[in-house]
């Protein structure tokens, strides 16, 4: 993990909702059996309830279907997450993905992109840190629940 270009970032969710739509790479919402458990609990369904109403399988990837036109999540409501509070680990940890702790990326595209960057409060490396461990635990957890 390449965050030693960094000591700390200010960073305060500003609301955009730009990190809620599918764009370019960042397409589908992966989940894992996490996330579908949170997601199903807060819906008071089973998580083959769950899975059936709002999920589906591309390449072996289970993810949250893309039923909007405009590539906003099916979660996104104005530009507020309803379901906030059991949001999917990649949601929760954006926008400290590993992919975008490479310096020229982060400068070019991921300060330009989030509004929240740079304001509110600094989070520090170590809390950047355990937020880039825990997505790619999460990560790691979907591939090995890929189905072939």
């Amino acid at each position: 993990m390449n965050t030693n270009y960094i000591k700390e970032i200010k960073f305060e969710c500003q609301g955009s909702s730009n990190c809620c739509v599918s764009r370019g790479t960042y397409g589908f919402v992966y989940l894992s059996s996490k996330d579908i458990k949170e997601l199903s609990k807060y819906f008071s369904i089973s998580t083959l309830q769950f899975k059936k109403k709002y999920c589906e399988r591309t390449d072996g990837y289970l993810h949250l279907k893309e039923i909007n036109m405009n590539g906003n999540c099916q979660f996104l409501k104005g530009t507020k997450c309803s379901v906030y509070k059991a949001r999917p680990i990649a949601c929760r940890s954006w926008p400290f993905w590993k992919e975008n702790m490479n310096p020229k990326k982060w400068n070019k595209e991921i300060i330009n992109f989030c509004p929240g960057i740079g304001k509110g409060k600094t989070i520090k490396i170590i809390e950047i840190e355990k937020k880039i461990i825990n997505d790619l635990k999460n990560e790691t957890l979907i591939e090995k629940e890929r189905q072939i």
